[in-house]
């Protein structure tokens, strides 16, 4: 087979979903004693259980493979945290890792003692201001830290995850919400349930000090970071009294060097209550079954009263705000727009305009500024919140260029849309990339938790989720040339990332930490449990490469070519790969002459028109380079595969070279290359 001309094309034919037509309502079904609730048109059939004591059970079965995603969340996020102690989500993130009265000690009994003696110093040591007394009493949280770990164990919660088969285990903290995340497999959901059960029981906060010490690490990680510092401050500008920029997720510097684990243990004792929690499963499950167990194993928690987070309403920006970050990474331009919260109802019109404003393909941006080479890059975004949205837009400059030219250009394309001057078809364009990214979205077990999970944690009815293309559909060319006309005035937060230094560096200085000595190779008795339990084995199901894979071949210019094609059966999606047997190895230019390709035209249409045809079609194309192989692959929309296969044919025969282009892509390449050395 000649190298240079072979290729394999793998097509993927999907055909389950068909987004519903009809507005989404609420059904009830009932499994055995337990009632949940789902919205008829849901394509996952999602449901959603409320359990006695105000747990929310949210599951959604997908039988593709034989594992589930699982999210434990709280509604409780750095926007809840107490003014005098910000940080304290994040802090008992890390903490609820540190095991229980029942796993991650050695003897409880002896370790309780010396515990509530941290407890006590740390307290001492917020009150005192003196910096040599409080230097005194670190010394002495440190000395009793060190007794007190070597009755801990350390990692045991880690440890039975990993017995288990669990993988991406972790957690977050946002603004709004804090969550615990494994993938399972499917055959050890009881014993997944039983940790869990026992981790929100009676977390115990060992070893404290030395993960505070983490934390101080993630901290000034954050501070010496140019992104962080530029989204940081842009918020502080745009939520002058809102708590998304009065407080940040790590935490203040002060606050860090002042915690208190009886504070953390007070918010955890207000918010990680049933009714503002929810337990997430997705996957290879039996909801029928599962609910009962689930029920039993959190049925220890009480409900308590949560108050909700109440704020002083933002004044109106009327004039804009600019401010600058020095540091040494690449320069760029972020402007802020502030909107209302993600569900209001111009919270789909936000993400709708940002689609036409920037999408990657056939934006405003992209078209005007990025595919022709007017700035290095340019990209909007909507950012739904609870409370508050923010519509983002950033660019960097091309060598030489100035940042506020990028601005400026920038703030062109707002005109533009103001002006309705973008494609009467770009509307339906791009809510059919919308439905083609919620398609692509409820393939995974992942795609699908999370999206429950910020449903949940937002406030934002999953019926509205669901319903999401049809509210798209109502709205019209002039409803977003208004919405942006009364939205997108002289009221943003512009902030440039210059390189530079930064005057106003800060560091938080880390206290001595001893060392300490944990028991890393022992095993709580919870442990062994876990360990010693069996578990039905998983069946594999091999793949028949012969039958469920059809082999064809056909004729490229009298090649022989390899055609294989496999059915998908999920939703009505397709893929298709061309793969090449040559790489950079081969020709170091091969992947300079792949990438090519995305910014040329034919002798039909010109490279912008092929972009805007491309979006329309929902249906997008792109090319990646190894050091032995090369891709070209198209994928999209089912329904549009024949005329997206057609106009992509016709791209690869008669795509026409173009030297501006070609000299623009060289530029910035190069300039790519300077910026990562400097790094």
């Amino acid at each position: 087979m000649k190298t240079i001309f072979s290729f394999t094309a793998i097509l993927l034919f999907l055909q389950f979903y068909s987004q519903a037509q009809v507005t989404s309502s609420w059904a009830e079904g009932k499994s055995g004693q337990y009632t949940y609730k789902y919205v008829k048109s849901d394509p996952t059939q999602t449901r959603f259980y409320t359990l006695k004591n105000g747990l929310t059970v949210i599951m959604s079965v997908n039988k593709e493979t034989p594992r589930l995603q699982t999210i434990i969340a709280t509604k409780a996020g750095s926007k809840t945290d107490p003014k005098s102690n910000t940080g304290l989500a994040h802090y008992l993130e890390h903490m609820l890792f540190k095991g229980t009265d029942q796993f991650g000690s050695l003897d409880w009994d002896k370790e309780k003692k010396y515990l509530m003696m941290i407890d006590d110093l740390y307290e001492d040591y917020n009150s005192t201001s003196d910096e040599n007394k409080r230097k005194i009493v670190y010394h002495e949280i440190d000395s009793v830290s060190g007794i007190a770990a070597k009755y801990a164990i350390a990692n045991e919660y880690d440890k039975m995850m990993s017995m288990i088969g669990a993988k991406g285990t972790n957690a977050f903290t946002s603004f709004e919400q804090t969550a615990y995340i494994n993938d399972i497999p499917a055959n050890q959901i009881d014993n997944w349930l039983k940790v869990e059960a026992e981790r929100f029981r009676n977390p115990i906060l060992r070893i404290f000090h030395t993960e505070l010490e983490a934390v101080y690490e993630e901290k000034n990680r954050s501070l010496d970071s140019d992104d962080d510092k530029v989204f940081e401050l842009l918020f502080e500008k745009l939520f002058q009294k809102h708590n998304y920029g009065q407080q940040t997720t790590i935490g203040t510097i002060e606050h860090l060097k002042n915690p208190s684990l009886k504070e953390i243990r007070n918010y955890f004792k207000k918010n990680y209550v049933p009714n503002n929690m929810c337990i997430i499963l997705v996957g290879d499950i039996q909801p029928d079954e599962l609910i009962s167990k689930i029920d039993n194993a959190f049925a220890y928690m009480q409900p308590k009263p949560v108050p909700a987070y109440t704020f002083e309403k933002e004044s109106e920006i009327t004039t804009p705000i600019e401010a600058s970050v020095y540091g040494p990474d690449a320069e760029y331009v972020n402007i802020a727009f502030r909107f209302p919260g993600a569900n209001s109802k111009e919270a789909n019109l936000l993400n709708l305009m940002s689609s036409i404003l920037s999408n990657g393909t056939a934006g405003l941006m992209d078209l005007n500024l990025v595919k022709k080479q007017k700035v290095l890059s340019a990209s909007a975004g909507a950012y739904t919140l609870q409370d508050y949205s923010v519509l983002f837009i950033d660019g960097k400059a091309k060598e030489g260029q100035k940042l506020e030219d990028v601005k400026k250009l920038m703030l062109e394309q707002i005109e533009l849309l103001k002006n309705g001057n973008f494609d009467d078809n770009m509307l339906k364009a791009v809510i059919n990339n919308y439905k083609k990214s919620l398609m692509q979205q409820r393939e995974s077990n992942a795609g699908r938790a999370f999206s429950v999970l910020e449903s949940f944690t937002s406030g934002v009815p999953w019926e509205k989720n669901i319903q999401f293309i049809d509210e798209l559909n109502k709205i019209t060319k002039k409803d977003i040339q208004e919405f942006s006309k009364q939205w997108l005035k002289n009221n943003y937060v512009c902030i440039y990332k210059k390189i530079g230094k930064d005057e106003n560096a800060q560091k938080i200085e880390k206290p001595i930490i001893t060392p300490v000595e944990v028991n890393r190779e022992a095993e709580s008795d919870f442990v062994k449990q876990i360990a010693s339990s069996t578990v039905k084995e998983i069946q594999p199901v091999f793949v028949n490469y012969e039958k469920d894979i059809a082999h064809n071949t056909v004729m490229n210019n009298n090649n022989s070519v390899e055609l294989l094609s496999v059915k998908n059966k999920i939703n009505s999606l397709f893929s298709q790969y061309y793969y090449l047997e040559i790489g950079k190895l081969h020709n170091k230019l091969i992947p300079i002459a792949i990438k090519y390709l995305e910014f040329l035209g034919t002798d039909k249409y010109s490279n912008e028109e092929i972009s805007k045809k491309f979006y329309t079609l929902a249906c997008d194309y792109g090319v990646s380079s190894s050091n032995e192989e090369s891709y070209i692959y198209l994928n999209g929309l089912q329904e549009n595969y024949d005329e997206a296969n057609d106009l992509f044919n016709h791209l690869l025969k008669n795509c026409k070279p173009n030297e501006d282009a070609l000299k623009e892509m060289i530029a910035d390449i190069k300039k790519r290359k300077s910026r990562s050395k400097t790094k």
